[in-house]
Parts: structure tokens; C-alpha cells; sequence
């Protein structure tokens, strides 16, 4: 039986977490969650000119927000730390010195200058591979230097990929890449294959631009003497013309999604079946996902990013939302549009009505913003259009009506207006725009004995009879 997998997931804190992170982050978290493994959460900051503690926490608040924890970190701890590359020097000193002890590694004191010179006399530039120069010579280790890995030159490099199959790369088209900077700050590959081999990662889960570099890594884990992990290259995130995701769209942070009013676990359902599917299923509980995910069922092939099908599901997760947690969760979303007092048996009635209606919490507080607002603001042009003299003469004699109706619930308020109707001779439309503009300020809204009825009957008469002096913006 095999052991529960240790994965990891590794940004560099140079930006916010976006799309393309937060899925890799969740295939992760879901082929570990379902098999009993650990999630490790890793941060590659040796570009210490780009990575900021900013971002760093950001990272954590994004992963947070998604509901995906992890077992080992830089804030939580654990067995295989410290869990940030900048604190981790000396280990890549030791095993750089390793290697070079091992003649599996040397010093290089070439520079920039010197490659620049090999570059232009290569019979290719563009396909310059570095010669080894340095590999025979003694370099010590008080002159300025990198240290470069010896790469075999003939022979392949390959993989069973758990997404892309077997890959075979001809050791050729390698080079003795740079490990070691002279500032003891490592490479990439080299940094990702130490902590790797340090923290036992056996299964490495990331984006398929990560291919060119696996090649490399395999040799590193083996000069090593670990056997490497297996891979799993995820399928690039596509735009919907099925080119590459735009900028506006990829970069954008997964705070930011959380801020427009998304809900959590609609935006993991979301990235989940990009790339990834189980037959014709569409909506899954987080407890779904982890039990059902795996990389039979991820294609090699780019998944799609469709806004629509975000919305749609978005639209199905607010939906299924307790009304009291869904109430609790659209209050800040409320604050933002100034609505400071909201009572709560108003506002849990106001949120059942209009969640058929809402994508987001942000819509959601949009709809509703309208039952809490003293005063309440009249659109301008929907007022000029049905509150003329008429009509607000007609809405004040509807509130006299609505006086002693009780229980004031949807049904007896219907039952009122529609006497108030008869007795007047009058058909619904003489009215019922009116008193929508009214009591909500704009012209389209949940059914007008509903919102009545969640207004309540002191609210109901009062902007009733305050629609002649209700400000107009």
C-alpha cells in the first residue's frame, strides 16, 4: 500500500496569489487531503529585491480565504523548517559543497563578460549551451564564483508525468546551469530539489511551464542520492478564445474575487473543474472534491476559464447558504454602500428573498441595500416617470389601506390591495409601479407584496406617505 503523499506548495512573494497559484494550491491541498498526506506551504523568497512580507501575507489570507490549510509552513512550523527559502542559506551551502566534494559540481569564475564573448562565437547564439570551461578547473573558493551543476551530455532524462504521460528529454539539450549565485542565494531548481529532498516532498504538483525545468531537478534529486518525487504538470489555464489568459484576467488576485463579493467555496468548485472533471458532474461539495479528485480524470490539454460558469455557480453556492450565515457574510458588503442599521429579522427576510436573484454578496447587497437606507434615495428618472400628482395621491390612499392588515405577511397585504382596487375601480398597474418606486426607490424589484411584507407595516406606510418629499438623486 503506498504512503500518503507529502506535496507542497511554493509561491514566490512577489505578488498577490492569483488564478493559475490558487489552483495549483488546491490540487495540491485535494491530492493530499484525500489520501491522508501533507500539505506543505513553502515560500521561495530568495528574489529578495522582489519579495515582500506584503505579498507573503497575502498569500497566506488568499489560501486562508479558500478554506485551504496546511501542516507545515513558515507561520505554523513543523518538523522539515525553516519553511522560507531566505532563511535556509547555509543548507544550500552544505549541499553545493557537497557536490562539488563529489565532483557532481564545480566553481565557475567566468562572467558576464565571458559568456557574452563564447555566446557570439557559438556557431548559434541562440542555442549557446555553456561548455564546461570551469569544470577542470581549480577554482578556489576566496575568487568571486558561481557553482554549476554537471549535467550528463548524452543519454535522456524522463518521467511518468501523472497528467502528461512519459517525457524523455535528450541530455544534450541541458547545460551546466548555475546552482549557487556568488551571494550564496540559490537558483530555483537547485533551491526547489534541497527543500524538496529536505522536507520529503514525493509528489510534485505544479504548472505545466515547470516542464523545462523537471529534467533538470531529476538530475539534481539524483546527484543527490534521493530518489525524485513524481510529477504532475497541470494544464495551462486558458482565456475563453482558448489562447492564454490575459493579464487582466490571470493576474488578478483571488482576494480580489473575494472582494466582489464571491463566495469561497464557489470560486474552489470553479478552479477545480478547470482541467479536471468527474463525467458530467458540475457542483461539488468540498468534501466531493477531495474524495473524487485525481489526475486520471486531469487533462493534458488546457482547461478554460468561463466567467459565466463562475457566475452560475456562485449564483447556486449563495443559494444553498443558511440564510443566517448567508446574512452574516453580506454585512460588510451592506457597509460598504453605507447602510450602517440593519435589524436582524429584516434583514434575514430581505436576504431570503433576494438571493434567488444575486451572483455574488455584492450583488446580493445591492438588492437589498434599499429596505435598511433612512431616508431612502428615489432614483430620479423613476420617480419623474410614475410619481406624478396622481400617482402619489394614489400610493398615500393605498397606505390608509394597508393600516390594519394583519398579520402583515404577503398574503393579507395582496388580499388589501386588492380590495383597496376594487373600491377604487382601479386596475393593478395604476398603482403598482408607483408604490414600487415608493418603497424601493427604482423601478424593478422582488414581488411588491414581498417587499412590503419584509418592510414591514411601519416601513411600508412611512415611505408610502414620504414619497412626495423623499429626496431624488
Amino acid at each position: 500500500m503506498a504512503s500518503p503523499p507529502v506535496v507542497r506548495f511554493a509561491p514566490s512573494p512577489t505578488g498577490y496569489l492569483h488564478i493559475g497559484g490558487a489552483r495549483t494550491a488546491l490540487y495540491n491541498w485535494l491530492y493530499a487531503r484525500g489520501r491522508g498526506g501533507r500539505f506543505v506551504l513553502r515560500i521561495e523568497d530568495s528574489d529578495q529585491e522582489r519579495s515582500t512580507p506584503e505579498s507573503e501575507v497575502a498569500i497566506f489570507e488568499g489560501l486562508r480565504w479558500l478554506g485551504l490549510d496546511w501542516d507545515e509552513g513558515p507561520d505554523v512550523g513543523g518538523p522539515h523548517g525553516p519553511y522560507r527559502q531566505s532563511e535556509r542559506l547555509e543548507r544550500y551551502r552544505q549541499a553545493a559543497d557537497r557536490l562539488i566534494a563529489e565532483r557532481k559540481a564545480y566553481r565557475c569564475s567566468c562572467t558576464a563578460e565571458d559568456l557574452a564573448r563564447m555566446r557570439s562565437a557559438s556557431p548559434d547564439p541562440r542555442a549557446f549551451r555553456y561548455p564546461g570551461v570551469c569544470r577542470d578547473r581549480a577554482v578556489p573558493a576566496d575568487v568571486r564564483h558561481v557553482v554549476r551543476f554537471v549535467m550528463p551530455a548524452t543519454g535522456t532524462t524522463g518521467w511518468d508525468d501523472l497528467v502528461k504521460g512519459r517525457i524523455e528529454v535528450a541530455n544534450e539539450t541541458l547545460q551546466d546551469e548555475v546552482i549557487l549565485r556568488p551571494n550564496g542565494l540559490p537558483l530555483y531548481n537547485f533551491g526547489a530539489v534541497v527543500d524538496d529532498v529536505d522536507m520529503e516532498i514525493d509528489h510534485v504538483i505544479r504548472g505545466d511551464d515547470h516542464v523545462v525545468n523537471t529534467p533538470r531537478q531529476i538530475q539534481m534529486f539524483r546527484a543527490l542520492g534521493r530518489p525524485e518525487p513524481r510529477f504532475a504538470h497541470l494544464p495551462m489555464i486558458l482565456g475563453e478564445d482558448k489562447k492564454k489568459l490575459s493579464k487582466r484576467t490571470g493576474t488578478v488576485s483571488v482576494l480580489q474575487y473575494r472582494d466582489d463579493g464571491y463566495l469561497p467555496h464557489a470560486l474552489v468548485n470553479f478552479l477545480a473543474r478547470i482541467g479536471w472533471s468527474h463525467g458530467d458532474q458540475e457542483i461539488f461539495t468540498l468534501g466531493e472534491l477531495v474524495a473524487k479528485f485525481d489526475f486520471d480524470a486531469v487533462s493534458a490539454s488546457g482547461g478554460v476559464w468561463n466567467a459565466k460558469k463562475l457566475d452560475w455557480l456562485s449564483s447556486h453556492w449563495i443559494r444553498q447558504t443558511p440564510v443566517p450565515g448567508l446574512a452574516d457574510l453580506v454585512l460588510p458588503f451592506l457597509g460598504s454602500l453605507g447602510v450602517a442599521d440593519c435589524p436582524r429579522e429584516r434583514l434575514e427576510a430581505a436576504v431570503a428573498l433576494q438571493r434567488e436573484r444575486a451572483k455574488t454578496l455584492k450583488e446580493l447587497a445591492s438588492g437589498i441595500a434599499f429596505y435598511f437606507q433612512r431616508p431612502l434615495v428615489l432614483e430620479a428618472k423613476a420617480a419623474e416617470k410614475t410619481l406624478d400628482a396622481d400617482a402619489l395621491a394614489r400610493v398615500e390612499a393605498l397606505a390608509q389601506s394597508l393600516e390594519l392588515v394583519a398579520p402583515f405577511d404577503p398574503g393579507p397585504i395582496e388580499a388589501a390591495v386588492a380590495e383597496f382596487l376594487r373600491s377604487r375601480g382601479l386596475e393593478l398597474k395604476a398603482v403598482a409601479q408607483a408604490a414600487r418606486v415608493a418603497l424601493t426607490g427604482r423601478t424593478q424589484s422582488p414581488g411588491l407584496y414581498d417587499v412590503m411584507s419584509v418592510l414591514g407595516r411601519d416601513g411600508t406606510l412611512a415611505r408610502l406617505r414620504g414619497a412626495r418629499t423623499a429626496p431624488r438623486g
